[in-house]
């Protein structure tokens, strides 16, 4: 597949393709691997794909969880310059040396030999092996053709897990589960993997990650901190009641003074968890919607009904406080959203 010369003014966002009529499986499906289903996705050897020029946006979810992240930013960057200051006591080293190094170190999320390391150790993937391969790449060929994106650019991962899910991570891993490839057939599969290449797509992979890097030693400094404070309230307990007290009140004394210094700033501090989780429920719709409009709306819901049911014989119910901090929406609140997708297509 080559790259065509660019065309005068700009392509559609979501191209479109000719409908091939059904044709035969040309391979054996694996061993335990569902045969295909009724659903058609694939396009006729030979259509010419055209890449759009700009492959990569940021949306408002993703610029949005940015805005939402820049406290902890700020806060990390204390963290440093503070550690940096003494480092620069004991050991001479300027103290904008390493908060320089911190700054920057965020570039190597756009690093193929560091994201391979996160993919490996952080994320816990594997290479695909060669007859997972077979299975996952011309899916995944189908899938950045309908989105006129170069699919060659992204890495596939395996991540060995029962659940029926796939990741999109840093700005060019693509992972599905082992099951997932097991058990979806691959028309399903290919509406998983159109909603990860939306996250790309739309940055929402790229920056979550640097939100992780950069919140990484503010939130090191606070459970190192809330550690120290709950070690030395047990340690004085067990002496007496009363230091124990002692130490609870002269905290809460600190924190009030620190709070009225600050008019209450930090305050503001305690809606962000729950702003945050919001837009990343959005970010997640809006990967439904970038599957959807390429086509994938019926294998996606079948997907989504298949965990649901799932989740259903588990008995599975969260509570309120966890879907309001919880980063992805129900599966309901999904397939309402697929409805107006599949009432196009019927």
């Amino acid at each position: 597949m080559t790259k065509p010369s660019e065309s005068p003014g700009p392509p559609p966002e979501y191209p479109q393709y000719p409908q091939a009529p059904p044709a035969p499986p040309t391979r054996v499906p694996p061993q335990g691997r569902p045969e295909h289903d009724d659903l058609d996705y694939r396009h006729p050897m030979g259509v010419r794909v055209h890449y759009r020029a700009r492959q990569r946006t940021a949306d408002a979810a993703a610029l949005g969880r940015l805005a939402l992240h820049l406290p902890g930013f700020l806060t990390s960057l204390l963290v440093v310059l503070g550690t940096a200051m003494v480092g620069e006591v004991w050991l001479g080293l300027p103290a904008w040396v390493p908060t320089a190094l911190w700054l920057v170190s965020g570039g190597l999320t756009f690093h193929r030999p560091s994201e391979r390391f996160l993919a490996r150790h952080l994320l816990r993937l594997h290479h695909p092996l060669p007859s997972e391969l077979a299975v996952l790449t011309p899916v995944w060929r189908e899938v950045t053709a309908r989105a006129g994106v170069d699919g060659n650019r992204y890495e596939l991962w395996i991540e060995d897990s029962d659940g029926l899910n796939a990741l999109a991570a840093a700005s060019h891993i693509v992972a599905v589960t082992r099951r997932a490839l097991e058990r979806l057939p691959e028309a399903q599969l290919a509406g998983v993997l159109a909603h990860e290449l939306g996250h790309h797509t739309a940055g929402h992979a790229w920056t979550g990650l640097l939100i992780w890097w950069y919140a990484l030693p503010g939130r090191l400094a606070w459970r190192a901190l809330a550690a120290a404070v709950a070690g030395l309230v047990r340690v004085a307990s067990a002496f007496s009641y009363v230091a124990a007290g002692v130490l609870i009140v002269l905290f809460g004394g600190i924190a009030t003074a620190t709070l009225a210094l600050t008019y209450g700033l930090p305050l503001l501090l305690l809606p962000l968890p729950y702003l945050a989780a919001a837009v990343g429920r959005r970010a997640e719709l809006r990967a439904d919607e970038h599957a959807a409009a390429l086509g994938f709306a019926p294998m996606l819901s079948r997907t989504l009904h298949d965990v649901l049911a799932e989740e259903s014989r588990a008995c599975e119910d969260d509570g309120l406080l966890a879907r309001l901090l919880s980063a992805h929406p129900d599966h309901r609140t999904r397939l309402h959203h697929l409805q107006r997708y599949l009432a196009d297509q019927r």
